[in-house]
């Protein structure tokens, strides 16, 4: 019996890469709001420490808006990978995110000085 194989294809146009780039930028947002809400149910009864925590989301969003508009001032210049490059960076920072907030999710170690508003690890 001889067995036929077929290479995977992977060649896509770039309406598809723009709308994969896209929808795995959508997903990393899924996932930091989910940590976000993690967050605010973890520490509800830390009311100071929520009304912060929501401002400092409300200015890291306005941040990361920014940071795309300089990195991609001309957004019309850049050609048909526009939207798949900054969906990209998108994903990028929103990720980041997400391992700098999941520190309130996951806790710092005990001993750690500098907590602040982290809780210890159980």
């Amino acid at each position: 019996m001889t067995m036929l194989f077929i290479a995977p294809t992977f060649a896509q146009s770039q309406t598809a890469m723009n709308m994969k780039a896209y929808s795995d930028y959508k997903k990393a947002d899924a996932e930091l709001n989910g940590v976000y809400q993690k967050i605010l149910k973890s520490y509800f009864r830390e009311t100071t420490f929520i009304k912060k925590f929501r401002n400092a989301q409300r200015l890291w969003i306005q941040l990361r808006d920014a940071e795309l508009a300089a990195k991609y001032p001309n957004s019309g210049t850049y050609g048909s990978v526009a939207p798949m490059c900054e969906s990209i960076y998108l994903e990028t920072l929103t990720r980041d995110r997400i391992k700098f907030l999941n520190l309130w999710v996951t806790g710092i170690e005990e001993g750690e000085v500098c907590l602040g508003s982290v809780k210890m690890k159980s």
